[in-house]
């Protein structure tokens, strides 16, 4: 897994009562590939929760590469872990100017520097 690629993952409902095939977006640090098993992923969804600084939209006409079929969001709130194994399968990547809105926003989530 590579950061920036959209794969489909199992994403867990947050009260665990089931959970949904969705895509997510890769973000943890290509340097831990071949290091660890986890990758760090972000939920995307189709759903716009309006809840300022931790979405950014991904338009599939603009992000051609990303595999989307609609307008998604990227929700940086939504932060998942899970063995790669697990993952079902790639579906693009984004480009970089997408990341690093991304990036931005994730960091506020954090409160990183």
């Amino acid at each position: 897994m590579n950061r920036g690629e959209v794969v489909e993952v199992d994403w867990p409902f947050s009260d665990l009562t089931g959970s949904k095939q969705r895509p997510a977006v890769v973000v943890q640090a290509d340097y831990l590939n071949g290091l660890i098993d986890d990758t760090i992923l972000l939920k995307i969804t189709g759903s716009r929760f309006g809840i300022p600084g931790t979405e950014v939209a991904i338009d599939p006409a603009a992000e051609t590469a990303s595999g989307l079929s609609k307008l998604c969001y990227v929700s940086c709130k939504d932060i998942l872990t899970r063995d790669q194994a697990l993952i079902l399968r790639t579906i693009g990547v984004l480009s970089d100017t997408i990341m690093m809105q991304i990036d931005d926003y994730l960091k506020a989530v954090l409160e990183l520097p």
